[in-house]
Order: C-alpha cells, then sequence, then structure tokens
C-alpha cells in the first residue's frame, strides 16, 4: 500500500510540484492550502508525514505543527517543513514546534524524494 504524505502550502503551483515529484515514486499525496484545513484532514485516516509551508492564511505551518502534536493519533507523525524561511531563529521555531526536518525553497523534486524517504521509510 502507498504511504500517504499530506502536503500543506497556499500556493497551488507548488503543491502540484510537490505532488508530481511524490506521486512518480508511488507515494499518494493528499492536500490543502492551509493549516486549518490540513487540520480537517487528520480524521483518523492514515496519514505517513506531512509537509508544510511556514507562511500560510488561517493556520501557519508552525502552529499547524503544534497542533498536530496534540493529536493522539498523529503525534508521531514525521512533518517536514517546505519554506521559503531559511533564518535559524525560524528552524529553531519549527524544530521546537516538532518538525523533524527543514527545506528551503527552491528545492529539487530529487532532494525531496530523498527527503520524504528518509523520513517516511
Amino acid at each position: 500500500m502507498a504511504k500517504k504524505i499530506l502536503v500543506t502550502d497556499d500556493s497551488a503551483s507548488l503543491r502540484q510540484v510537490v505532488k508530481m515529484a511524490l506521486t512518480s515514486v508511488g507515494y499518494e499525496v493528499m492536500e490543502a492550502p492551509d493549516g486549518k484545513a490540513a487540520l480537517a484532514l487528520l480524521d483518523g485516516r492514515t496519514v505517513n508525514m506531512a509537509i508544510c509551508d511556514v507562511n500560510m492564511p488561517e493556520l501557519n505551518g508552525i502552529e499547524f505543527v503544534k497542533a498536530v502534536k496534540q493529536l493522539p493519533t498523529y503525534k508521531f507523525m514525521p512533518v517536514m517543513m517546505l519554506t521559503t524561511e531559511s533564518q535559524e531563529a525560524a528552524r529553531e521555531r519549527g524544530k521546537a514546534a516538532g518538525a523533524r526536518a527543514w527545506m528551503v525553497k527552491p528545492f529539487s523534486p530529487t532532494q525531496l524524494v530523498k527527503a520524504v524517504d528518509k523520513l517516511c521509510p
């Protein structure tokens, strides 16, 4: 059975690029335009990993990670931040919230797949 990845970003074109990269190597991808919509998808179904932007409307990426870590079913699910934020302070906030990895945009699809393969074996 394919591993399921939740991709959350307010840019539809970025979600599409991530989806194409991941589905091409066999992952199943669910999409959400913001953290609030992504949380609604975490309703008990199996989700193996989340990839999330930091800067989004409704519920930003850091708030999303904090919320996910409060959900018993998903508290151990790896979350990777995929963002334009490259400052160390932002990375530290993400790590403190529970993010397991940080990738800065722009990224190569190969780089993304390697990171996902590591976090979601």
